[in-house]
Formats: structure tokens, C-alpha cells, sequence
């Protein structure tokens, strides 16, 4: 009879409380899947490329995980709160039938432990799933291909999904359990009611949605012109302006509702009861819909960033060459090519390459004074012409340390060239063109110097005048980073060799031929061939390390924050959901009262609907503006300067992925609409007065 008991309130809970059940699903599944990320197999294969940078990876893992149980709590202590006020009267009514209060609380006990034990049952199962699908989705995005995928479960974040999740149910749980206990039966059998809260001026209000609205503006400013990410204390600053200004807003939104009450129709049905409920709930519960907003916020921003650097992430973009290889044993740099060939010819790997080629960089050998080898006045003096700027500065200060810069032999590089699709460069006897490699400069620099390389302007190398033409060039020297230049000069190749004086460093370039490839992707080409070369004593670079680096950089910002995302979502829906619907239930003798006067279901649930919309829309739309500007600011604090030319193309997907998630907030206000709906029928009901 007892079993049954809790059976059957058990299932009445998750049929009541699908939201929060739900919840529930989607936070074991959240845990196995950032716990289960050493499984994945692109991590394996990252582990082998990038093992420094994932072993620090992993170590934050635990503090997400962390991080991640403390905001859980709080929502399975709100949700189970609003569970058990929902509750109340049921459970005094077992008090009065003599049920002891040690056996009430056996019997909540095992009601959670029951629905606890179905959520498991559900979320691992899904969690295991989604977990390889994302394994072999991002395996299959990154050319690794599903081949050789095999199925991993990890045992060691099962425990510690399970582990987690038990320990702050069970917590909740106790919490909440000793205060039902605690209580007389005669408050436990009464109606909860909200208490008055006092009314402000509507000036107040006003003058408090401005003030926000302000605070909120300078904030993203901040933010998005890079200020916040200078130290430390201005990123404090800038996050506070966001955190009070959202506050403020909220507060000073039951100005503008009031202002609707008064300017409605009064003929539509409930109309002043509904939008006079609404501003009691904006009145009791704003600072819990700024906080579910900013989550919402936090949410959106990190999903749209993520997906967006994801999204966006070319691993081949810009890529040209394919192998590097290098000869410290030649005595003579001419030496280093045909040494090389003859090694490779030797393990049978010449057919592997359909092209190779020196890439010649040397320093100035004509003189010894190296603080004045090379002097550009006339650049310096038409930068310094241009209009004050962060770029202009940072050009002054960068290019005024290029006295001695390398050389880079003409014909080498317009044979990258001609391999990157791009035309030759043609100089002539006294000309040069200026060299920066893309991880020492942005578009907007690069821009910018252009235009004052467009004068031609007249420099001196070594005391001879030259003159530089042409746009800066920036396709990458090698594979990876055998070598980046910051500045460099490339000559034509009878003034490389004079300058350089026949010593310079010979790099020969490969590009992988069809034979290699023979159908595999690129990645699986390159470890098949890095296998074969290991055999060998050549010295050499692979475009897989660069691939690596650039994919652990999207694995773990996309991984990271689309996790959070989800974190906050869910926990942001659940909490205004949950208000809500304790405020209702609270104010239940009201909708009671409009029953006796005549109002329908459909009526009620009309209004109840339109009291959701704009409760849980509010938060939800604030957040989604706001997350437009908190995505572009995420985007100037996070992205290299390489990676910046492209954040037009990121904002774009950003906005889709938005707007997919403000979808799904539309489900959840359906969901919470249902269990309104569900508990205004209940009201329809003759109530019995204890």
C-alpha cells in the first residue's frame, strides 16, 4: 500500500513537473559529456599532437565540473521547492491521518530516489549516444574519418555523473525536507500568500530603467573596443556596469507596464487583472529575472560564440605547403635540396610529393652595424602624417625596431606564389617588398600600411637607397613554424645573395601528390606519410601540426562554451519557470475568486499564458539583444589577430545560432504554459476549506 503510494506520487510529480524533469535529463547529460571529452576521438588524436595543451585542457575539467554542481543545486533546490509548496496542503493532510513524520520523510526520500533513478536511466543512455555522434561528427568535420572510430564508454564520468547528481539531490532534498517536517500541520494545510511589497514612485522606476539601460550601454562599449580586456580591473568594472544596469532595468520595468495597464484596452477580457499580475511579478521577482536574464545572457553568448569560432574554423585556410623539410648536417645551403631528395629517394618517398622547393631567408652579412643596417624615415614620417590611431601607434612602434630585418630570395617565394594561385611579384634591381607574417598583424594594420607603401617610398639598406613597392606579403614561408617573420624584405634574387653574402638557411617545401592522397582525406594522408618519415633521419614539418593546433583551439573554445551554454540555459529556464509558477500557485484564492465570478478555463488560461509570455519573454528578450553586443565583445577579447578579419562571418552564424536558441526558449514558455495549464484546471475544481 505504501509502495504504491510513492509510485503513484511519483509519477504524478514527473507528469506535473516536466520541466524540471526534463532539466534533470539534460543535466546528466551534460555531465557525461564534458566529463567523457578524454574519450573523444579527436582528443586521442590531439593528446599525441598537442599533449601540453590538453593536459591543461583536462585539468579544468574538474573545476567545470565543479562549478557546474553548485549552480545545479541551486536549481534542484528552487525546482524541489516549488515541488514541495505545490505539496503542501497534501502533505498535511497525511500528517492528519497519523502518518509520522520520520515515515513522510522516508517517503519523500524515496519518491526523489526514484525519479532520480529514472532521470539516470534516461540521461546516460542519451548522454552515451550524443557523446559518440559528437565524436564522430567532429572526426568526420576535421578529415579524420569514422574508419577507425571505436566505441568508448567511459566508466570513470559515469561515476562521476552519478556521484554528483546523487549528492546534490540528495542534499536538496534533505534541506528541503527538514523545513516541510518542522511545520504545523495548520500552516502546512493553509494557502501560501505573497506578501505586500512597498510601491516606489513611478519616477523612481523610470529614472531606474535609464540609469540601466546607460550602464549597459557603457559596459558593451567596453567590452567591444577591447577596453575591458586591458586588466583586469576594467573587465571588473565593465562586468559590474552589466550586472547593476540589468539590474536596474528589471526594476524599473514595472514603470512600463503600469503605463500599459493605463493605456489597454479595458474591454478585453481580464485585461487589467493580467498586466496587474504581471507587475506584481515583475514587483517580487526582479532581481530573479535579471538573474535568469544575464544566465540567458551568458547562454546565448556562449553558444553563439562558440558555434561561430567553430563554424568559421577553416583548417586548411591559407594553406599551401605540406611538408617542410630541413638539413643541419650541409655544409653548404646549396647542398640542402639535393640532400634531400636523395633521402627521400632512397626510402622510396620521392613520388609522395609532386613539388618541391627552396625557401631561401638570410639577415644582412654586408655589414656589422646591425642597429642601422636598414632605416625606413620616409615610412616612419608618413605614418606619422596619418590620423592618431591604436593601428597607427602600434605600426610606429613595431616597425621602428626593424633595423635589421631578414631577406627572403625573390624567386622562392613566387613559386609559393604561383602554388597559392596568387601572381608572381616583379621587382626590379633597386626594389623591395615588405614581408609580415600574419601572426604579427591585422587587416586593418596591414590596410593601413599599404597606403603608404603605395608612394613607393625610398629606404636604405646597408647605406644604398631601394625602394619598396607593392602590397606587404603574408603567405605563410613554411609549413608550420620552422621560422615567422615580423619583418623581412624580399629581394630580387642577385641582391639577395649580395646582401645575404651566400649565407643564408634553405628550407625545402613539399607538396603532398595525388599518389599520396590516393582517395584518404588529408589528415589520414599526413599520418600515414609522418609514419613513413619517421623511419627515416629527414628532419621535418607537417601542415598536421599546424591542423592540431588550430583544431585544439576549436575543439576547446567551441566544447567549453557550448557546454556553459547549456549549463546556464537550462538552469536559467528552470528558475524563471519555477518562480512563476510558485507566484501563481501562491496567488491561487484570485484566480479562485474570478472562477466564482464567472470566468472560464479558456479564460484563465488565456490570461496565465499572456502573464508567462511576458515573464519569461522579458528576461529572454533583453537577453537576446544583449547578446548580439556580448558576442562581438566576446569575439575582440578572445580572437587572435589572424582570426579577427573574419568576425563579420562569425557574427553572422552567431545570430542564427541566437536565434535558434531563443526557439527553444519559445518551447520552454510552452512547457511552462502546460503546467499552468494544468494547475488553473485543478482550480476549476469544487475546493473543500480544511
Amino acid at each position: 500500500m505504501f509502495s504504491n503510494l510513492i509510485l503513484r506520487n511519483s509519477r504524478r510529480s514527473r507528469k506535473e513537473n516536466g520541466l524540471f524533469f526534463s532539466s534533470l535529463v539534460i543535466s546528466i547529460v551534460a555531465f557525461y559529456m564534458i566529463l567523457s571529452i578524454s574519450t573523444q576521438d579527436v582528443m586521442l588524436f590531439l593528446q599525441k599532437m598537442e599533449s601540453g595543451a590538453v593536459d591543461k585542457l583536462l585539468l579544468l575539467i574538474p573545476a567545470f565540473y565543479g562549478m557546474t554542481l553548485g549552480i545545479l543545486f541551486f536549481l534542484i533546490y528552487f525546482a524541489c521547492k516549488y515541488q514541495f509548496e505545490r505539496r503542501r496542503h497534501e502533505f498535511g493532510v497525511y500528517l492528519m491521518l497519523g502518518m509520522r513524520r520520520s515515515k513522510l520523510f522516508g517517503m519523500l526520500l524515496a519518491e526523489d530516489f526514484l525519479t532520480s533513478i529514472l532521470a539516470m536511466l534516461i540521461g546516460l543512455p542519451v548522454a552515451v549516444v550524443l557523446s559518440e555522434i559528437v565524436s564522430l561528427v567532429t572526426a568526420k568535420l576535421v578529415g579524420m574519418g569514422i574508419i577507425g572510430h571505436q566505441f568508448s564508454l567511459s566508466w570513470s564520468a559515469i561515476e562521476w555523473t552519478l556521484a554528483g547528481f546523487l549528492a546534490i539531490k540528495l542534499t536538496a532534498l534533505l534541506i528541503l525536507s527538514g523545513r516541510i517536517s518542522r511545520q504545523e500541520i495548520g500552516t502546512l494545510l493553509s494557502q501560501p500568500t505573497n506578501r505586500p511589497k512597498k510601491q516606489m514612485p513611478s519616477v523612481i522606476y523610470g529614472l531606474a530603467a535609464i540609469c540601466g539601460s546607460v550602464m549597459l550601454a557603457v559596459a558593451y562599449y567596453m567590452a567591444i573596443q577591447g577596453i575591458a580586456w586591458t586588466k583586469v580591473s576594467m573587465m571588473g568594472l565593465t562586468l559590474l556596469l552589466g550586472i547593476v544596469g540589468t539590474m536596474l532595468l528589471f526594476y524599473g520595468m514595472r514603470a512600463l507596464i503600469a503605463l500599459i495597464v493605463k493605456k489597454g484596452k479595458g474591454n478585453k477580457q481580464l485585461h487589467v487583472f493580467t498586466f496587474r499580475q504581471i507587475q506584481e511579478n515583475v514587483i517580487h521577482q526582479s532581481n530573479s529575472m535579471a538573474i535568469s536574464s544575464l544566465l540567458i545572457l551568458a547562454a546565448l553568448c556562449c553558444f553563439g560564440a562558440g558555434v561561430g569560432i567553430a563554424g568559421t574554423n577553416n583548417l586548411s585556410s591559407g594553406h599551401v605547403i605540406d611538408y617542410t623539410f630541413e638539413d643541419h648536417t650541409a655544409e653548404d645551403s646549396s647542398q640542402v635540396l639535393p640532400n634531400i631528395k636523395a633521402v627521400l629517394k632512397e626510402n622510396s618517398l620521392e613520388n609522395q610529393f609532386s613539388e618541391l622547393f627552396e625557401m631561401r631567408v638570410g639577415r644582412i652579412r654586408t655589414t656589422e652595424d646591425y642597429d642601422n643596417a636598414y632605416s625606413m624615415d620616409a615610412v616612419m614620417d608618413s605614418l606619422r602624417s596619418l590620423p592618431q590611431s591604436e593601428d597607427r601607434d602600434v605600426l610606429l612602434n613595431n616597425l621602428g625596431y626593424a633595423t635589421y630585418p631578414y631577406l627572403i630570395c625573390l624567386s622562392d617565394y613566387n613559386r609559393l606564389l604561383e602554388l597559392s594561385g596568387n601572381p608572381a611579384l616583379q621587382l626590379g634591381e633597386k626594389e623591395a617588398t615588405v614581408y609580415i607574417d600574419t601572426e604579427f598583424t591585422t587587416a586593418s594594420r596591414t590596410a593601413m600600411l599599404n597606403q603608404v607603401l603605395a608612394g613607393q617610398p625610398k629606404v636604405e639598406l646597408d647605406g644604398s637607397p631601394i625602394h619598396l613597392t607593392g602590397e606587404v606579403q603574408s603567405v605563410n614561408l613554411v609549413t608550420d613554424r620552422s621560422i615567422t617573420l615580423s619583418f623581412a624584405l624580399i629581394l630580387p634574387d642577385e641582391a639577395f645573395l649580395y646582401y645575404s653574402q651566400g649565407m643564408y638557411d634553405t628550407y625545402v617545401n613539399a607538396v603532398l601528390s595525388e599518389q599520396a592522397l590516393n582517395g584518404n582525406s588529408l589528415m589520414t594522408a599526413y599520418l600515414d606519410l609522418n609514419e613513413k618519415l619517421d623511419e627515416t633521419d629527414i628532419e621535418y614539418e607537417s601542415y598536421l601540426q599546424n591542423m592540431g593546433r588550430q583544431l585544439f583551439y576549436t575543439i576547446a573554445s567551441s566544447y567549453i562554451t557550448l557546454y556553459l551554454a547549456i549549463v546556464f540555459l537550462v538552469v536559467a529556464n528552470t528558475i524563471v519557470g519555477v518562480q512563476f509558477l510558485m507566484s501563481q500557485q501562491k496567488t491561487g484564492c484570485r484566480y479562485q475568486t474570478l472562477i466564482r465570478l464567472g470566468a472560464t478555463y479558456e479564460t484563465l488560461c488565456q490570461s496565465a499564458g499572456k502573464q508567462i509570455t511576458w515573464f519569461m519573454g522579458l528576461p529572454v528578450l533583453v537577453a537576446a539583444v544583449s547578446s548580439l553586443f556580448g558576442v562581438r565583445a566576446l569575439f575582440t577579447g578572445i580572437l587572435s589577430s589572424r582570426t579577427r578579419g573574419t568576425v563579420a562571418e562569425m557574427m553572422f552564424v552567431s545570430a542564427a545560432m541566437i536565434l535558434l536558441l531563443c526557439v527553444i526558449e519559445y518551447i520552454y514558455m510552452r512547457v511552462v504554459k502546460r503546467s499552468s495549464d494544468r494547475y488553473l484546471l485543478t482550480l476549476m475544481q469544487p475546493q473543500r476549506e480544511e
